[in-house]
């Protein structure tokens, strides 16, 4: 078997973990992602002794912070929190197109299988920065892109990238849901590969100590590539919005 990198690990104690999942790796085996040879949970089962039940999921696209608890009970208390929403969840995304500065997407989304009854969904956003930059594609000579905060208010299938998709805007990277000229736009001019979307924040309360815990999981090579191409510096991260022109962007040839 191929050795494989050791999962960052943000959070650690005898009842909780909190993993920075890379993109690209399923969190276990399921009939609707299909047979890999690399499986987030197993992963971590070589690194962490001991029982791990995990409290929530994230796509295999989909990066950064995912839950695992230490006990049927412990997992069990958490996905009571997801239930009632007293967790707080924020998604950092590059989207095409220029959303409004804030606004939400309430549109009933299937289940797993994309059939059968919808259910109420609501994805909250606001806008943290926008840049043009200047390629021709179509009948535009430049493309819109923003960065957004992202907060889903419930935990459908891909809801996030299935809300946007609704609205066309769609995230950048989404092959199942996205714009595949945008999507080869930015692997061919800027030399990344993946979706642009990431579990950045949860802010949880500990299942046992009752401790408030504001979890964040820092962003990959790939993300920070094309935010430092796109000239949106640190700034954003502290909730102060970056408005560029199309002078901006810098191609990577």
């Amino acid at each position: 078997m191929t050795e494989t990198a050791a999962l960052e690990l943000l959070h650690f104690d005898e009842h909780l973990i909190a993993i920075n999942k890379p993109p690209g790796l399923a969190v276990h085996r399921s009939r609707l992602v299909g047979a890999d040879e690399d499986y987030l949970i197993d992963r971590l089962r070589r690194q962490v002794q001991g029982p791990l039940h995990l409290a929530h999921r994230l796509d295999r696209a989909t990066s950064g912070l995912l839950l695992v608890a230490r006990s049927q009970e412990i997992a069990a208390e958490m996905g009571r929190q997801f239930m009632a929403r007293a967790i707080g969840k924020s998604y950092l995304a590059i989207v095409r197109g220029w959303p409004a500065e804030e606004g939400e997407i309430d549109y009933p989304l299937s289940g797993a299988s994309l059939r059968g009854e919808a259910k109420p969904a609501l994805t909250r956003w606001k806008r943290l920065a926008t840049v043009e930059v200047p390629i021709e594609m179509g009948r535009y000579p430049q493309q819109r892109y923003a960065l957004l905060d992202v907060s889903p208010e419930t935990g459908r299938y891909r809801q996030i990238r299935r809300h946007f998709h609704h609205v066309s805007h769609h995230i950048l990277g989404d092959t199942s849901h996205g714009r595949g000229d945008h999507n080869r736009l930015i692997r061919q001019h800027f030399g990344v590969h993946r979706l642009f979307l990431h579990a950045r924040r949860l802010d949880v309360v500990h299942p046992v100590s009752g401790e408030s815990l504001c979890l964040t999981a820092p962003l990959d090579a790939q993300w920070r590539k094309l935010l430092n191409a796109f000239q949106w510096d640190a700034a954003f991260l502290h909730g102060e919005r970056r408005e560029s022109s199309g002078e901006d962007a810098a191609p990577v040839e």
